[in-house]
């Protein structure tokens, strides 16, 4: 008999086309001999729909779920990835993909992940916190990376090289969020850690990935086609093992669960941790199935893996 699964996408941010594409991909890519796959989508404006895109509201979207045996969350960014759905799944007591309320929270708030890191020992770029009422006294001193602390998807990121370039780079992250990380420019490369908790409870991270960018791996150049991704990663063996160390370490310490893509630089004295992501991008093509295609397990088999490693 088949388990039928719930797939949400979309949500009420910024990244909600991003989300439709996940979850689009998670429902075509499920087993279909083992999967009864049943879509919702959550609209821009808050409104629950079904397959047909009819608007059920959130109680007929409750009456869709309590019909599940397990629910896929794919919704990126608040609302979302911050626990929200989680808390919802909690509450109606339906086994979920991925991580809990409370890493989910954490791991969406850049400053909170940055002190976690720093309480066990990962690196983490030099930064402050900048709110909109401390935004009009900050001053340029060196180039730095601006970005909302709660947003994804690279979604109003900016590379500060020039004094004059600070101010729009403040509003443009602001617009996002009422709080705004402002970091020191890290040089290293950039690579990705993907680490998965199997329905066996074991613990397993993927061969690294490397982004090579031409400059800052902003919203363009992670989906415009233009990145170039390298997976695995050339790396000696002893960059290979800090990085996992670090990935693994960063995903127990946020207590996630399912899968989460942990993103460094690699600098000449070792890792620098630079956001946790547990609601990764999730089509095929994506960072996060990527690394473990390249570890041999294909994109239908790490599906069910996160199916049945499904809070329960």
């Amino acid at each position: 008999m088949r388990s039928r699964v719930a797939v949400i996408g979309g949500g009420q941010n910024c990244e909600h086309d991003v989300s439709i594409a996940s979850a689009a991909s998670v429902a075509a890519g499920l087993d279909a001999a083992a999967y009864d796959v049943v879509p919702l989508t959550i609209g821009r404006d808050g409104t629950w729909r079904d397959r047909e895109l009819r608007p059920i509201g959130l109680d007929g979207a409750a009456q869709v779920l309590r019909g599940c045996d397990v629910v896929f969350p794919v919704v990126h960014g608040p609302r979302g990835e911050d626990g929200a759905l989680a808390a919802l799944c909690e509450l109606a007591g339906l086994p979920y993909v991925g991580s809990g309320i409370r890493p989910g929270a954490i791991a969406m708030d850049k400053w909170a992940t940055k002190l976690v890191a720093q309480a066990i020992g990962i690196a983490t770029a030099p930064g402050g916190l900048v709110t909109a009422a401390t935004a009009a006294h900050l001053r340029w001193t060196r180039p730095v990376v601006v970005k909302p602390v709660a947003a994804g998807s690279s979604l109003g990121v900016s590379l500060v090289a020039t004094p004059e370039a600070l101010r729009p780079a403040l509003d443009a992250a602001l617009a996002l969020d009422d709080r705004v990380l402002v970091e020191d420019v890290v040089e290293g490369r950039e690579i990705d850690v993907a680490v998965l908790r199997c329905a066996d409870g074991g613990l397993v991270a993927a061969p690294a990935l490397e982004i090579v960018a031409d400059g800052l791996f902003d919203f363009d150049a992670k989906y415009g086609g233009h990145a170039d991704f390298r997976v695995p990663a050339a790396l000696d063996e002893v960059d290979a093992k800090a990085l996992e160390d670090a990935a693994l370490a960063a995903y127990d310490a946020l207590g996630c669960a399912g899968v989460a893509r942990v993103d460094f630089f690699l600098t000449e004295d070792g890792p620098v941790l630079n956001e946790v992501n547990t609601t990764p991008g999730m089509t095929e093509h994506s960072q996060v199935p990527r690394m473990f295609a390249a570890a041999g397990l294909s994109y239908a088999d790490l599906l069910d893996e996160l199916v049945r490693g499904a809070h329960r």
